[in-house]
């Protein structure tokens, strides 16, 4: 009688096991969303252009108002529509109704979705190149000359990689370290990095920065002192190596280039034509005392008069009395644009296009435009193909040969043409 007793307690206590065992798995999955158990990658979706707005610096995985906007049906379209050949926005129709489900999805479930799936995709983001192929443009730019001007950019890309791969395959393979970003300056509100060229138009590319941070109202307001001996931009390399990494997997990075001899010679003749605090007396004497026989004892004191031929036996000597010049340096070491991969190359020769197809890509304030005005020696001609001509005429050569080997890579990684038919 006692063993029977014992058998059937032993039977209810493991009924009620399984009763119960039973009832918390039914608890459980009538509390689960069903879509968190669909996988959340989805094959074939790739979104090569990135919606940049102009906001503030968030974290990486989050929008401005932390949640993840999902593209109804009617914007993948558009997008489907009007993005430009070659900017690969795919989205298959088994996407699209993984998408609209995900739409329904509550706030705090999307901020978390995204999170997790941006965790893989943030750590296969190399630290010189954005997340995204290219920015689109707001939707009155979405038209033939859009177009042409991307393709523009993207050969412009594509010959500065090729030059990069045949003679620099190993800077790839270098850690950015300060010193690569001490000329690259940071907008943040825009998520814009340009990396400054002397005589590339610079001194105006940073008043535009300045508009865009909100430092200025119009750049016609800024002067020429406050754009290069102020403080109110912030060069990249003044952050630490998380927000310098950061800033270059996820900002818009660009930099404008000019044919070489002409930006040497607009160079030289700032500099030296002109009176000079500085670079007459670092830089004049110093060409002088090495390089003019007989100088005389005023040129000397001063450092004026430097002649162009005398300027660049100094370029090219390479025991040069005195050091280089951000002004007539390679854009090769002023940008390392080899190691870090530029989403947008622009040129002096096409600014006026160039410069406002960038601020349209950012999402600009629609009347800020790349300005013309020159702030220095205003009343001299601006320094074209013919004026460069003239001084490189003065030269021999054989010297004009050193000069165009000397700017050779940046003559090949920009596809400028040679500018004397005797070189080669």
């Amino acid at each position: 009688m006692t063993l029977r007793t014992g058998t059937m307690r032993l039977a209810c206590m493991f009924s009620s096991i399984l009763l119960f065992g039973a009832a918390g798995l039914l608890l459980f999955i009538g509390l689960q969303d069903p879509t968190e158990l669909t996988p959340q990658q989805v094959p074939g979706v790739k979104f090569n252009i990135r919606l940049q707005q102009p906001h503030n610096d968030f974290p990486p995985g989050k929008s401005q108002d932390g949640d993840f906007k999902t593209p109804t049906e009617k914007d993948t379209r558009d997008l489907s529509s009007q993005a430009p050949i070659g900017l690969n926005l795919l989205v298959p129709d088994r996407a699209q109704a993984h998408l609209n489900r995900g739409a329904r999805l509550r706030p705090r479930q999307r901020r978390r979705r995204l999170l997790i799936k941006k965790m893989p995709a943030a750590a296969a983001i190399p630290a010189n190149s954005s997340a995204g192929t290219f920015v689109r443009p707001a939707s009155r730019a979405l038209d033939s000359r859009w177009v042409s001007l991307h393709q523009r950019q993207q050969e412009r890309k594509r010959v500065m990689r090729e030059a990069c791969a045949k003679y620099r395959s190993s800077s790839s393979r270098k850690a950015v370290t300060p010193r690569h970003v001490s000329r690259i300056f940071v907008e943040d509100r825009h998520r814009v990095l340009y990396c400054e060229v002397p005589k590339a138009g610079c001194s105006n590319w940073k008043r535009v920065l300045m508009v865009l941070a909100g430092l200025a109202s119009s750049t016609a307001d800024i002067h020429h002192n406050t754009v290069h001996y102020g403080s109110a931009l912030k060069r990249l390399d003044t952050f630490d190596r998380q927000g310098i990494l950061h800033r270059l997997s996820t900002y818009t990075k660009m930099l404008f280039v000019r044919e070489p001899f002409e930006r040497l010679v607009s160079a030289f003749r700032d500099k030296f034509e002109h009176p000079n605090s500085y670079y007459h007396p670092v830089f004049g004497k110093a060409i002088l005392a090495r390089y003019r026989a007989n100088a005389s004892r005023e040129a000397l004191r001063t450092g004026s008069g430097v002649r162009f031929s005398e300027f660049v036996q100094y370029l090219l000597d390479v025991h040069r009395p005195v050091g280089m010049d951000i002004h007539w340096d390679h854009v090769s070491r002023l940008c390392s644009p080899c190691l870090i991969d530029y989403d947008f190359v622009g040129k002096f020769e096409s600014m006026e296009d160039d410069a406002n197809f960038f601020l349209s890509l950012v999402r600009a304030p629609r009347n800020l435009t790349f300005p013309r005005f020159k702030d220095r020696h205003s009343q001299e001609a601006r320094t074209t193909a013919r004026i460069t001509h003239q001084y490189f005429a003065q030269l021999s050569a054989p010297q004009r040969q050193r000069a165009y080997d000397f700017y050779y890579m940046d003559y090949l990684m920009f596809n400028y043409s040679k500018p004397f038919a005797d070189l080669y």
